[in-house]
């Protein structure tokens, strides 16, 4: 079994989720008494999101090379970080060190060409939602046709995400507002709705969309473990 490089904290809640489906994922293919073989390194997030904010990401780039190093060195085989947003930053982590990282939009895109979808919704921060390092590697490496939620309704999402979720906190009617916005982008022609920042999960389940949705906690989580198992290629 490879051992899994964990890179978290961005927010735990969703880190801990992470935590919990590799290890359920490798129990249920292995059976018994197993488990994930993982090392976590996870950040103080007051931190990266006021990088964030302040948009210097050349430094929060460096954290995450930092930390993507820490895990080499504890004999991690490759890495995953358990944020979409962060993914801005992935060619700083690819620079650090020499094993290789597992990009949450692959098994995502993976999973959505397999429904037969075309035409995605995106649901994230707007960092995700609006710059090109995520919906690009959609469109360029997978064919999708992604849409975005309105400027107004992204901002809701954004809000609820950094004033709730990345607190555990989970409101009815912030769900009830995810779930007009996720009817809007479907009257547009969505086929699908990506879950698109790692604590949407905690608040949007598959019943709260009238189309599928795909969960990229789930799904970047059960990759890893698959790939540790050597069930799926990177």
């Amino acid at each position: 079994m490879k051992t899994i490089g964990l890179i978290g904290g961005m927010s735990w809640e969703s880190s801990a989720e992470y935590y919990r489906i590799v290890n359920e994922t490798v129990k249920q293919r292995l059976g018994g008494l197993h488990s994930a073989q993982n090392l976590m390194y996870s950040v103080d997030f007051a931190d990266i999101e006021r990088l964030q904010h302040e948009a210097r990401w050349e430094e929060a780039g460096q954290a995450m090379a930092e930390a993507a190093q820490r895990l080499e060195r504890g004999g991690a085989d490759f890495i995953v970080l358990c944020t979409n947003t962060m993914h801005k930053l992935a060619s700083y982590i690819e620079a650090a060190v020499s094993i290789p990282l597992l990009h949450i939009a692959d098994p995502t895109a993976q999973k959505i060409q397999k429904a037969g979808i075309t035409r995605i919704g995106l649901l994230a921060t707007p960092y995700t939602m609006e710059q090109d390092f995520y919906r690009g590697r959609l469109t360029d490496k997978y064919g999708l046709d992604v849409l975005t939620p309105d400027a107004d309704e992204r901002a809701i999402v954004h809000r609820i995400i950094y004033e709730e979720l990345v607190l555990g906190i989970v409101k009815d009617e912030s769900r009830e507002a995810y779930k007009r916005i996720i009817d809007h982008l479907i009257e547009r022609g969505a086929q699908g709705i990506i879950l698109g920042c790692t604590e949407i999960m905690l608040l949007i389940s598959p019943e709260d969309c009238a189309v599928p949705s795909f969960d990229t906690t789930t799904l970047h989580a059960i990759a890893a473990a698959d790939f540790a198992l050597e069930r799926a290629a990177m």
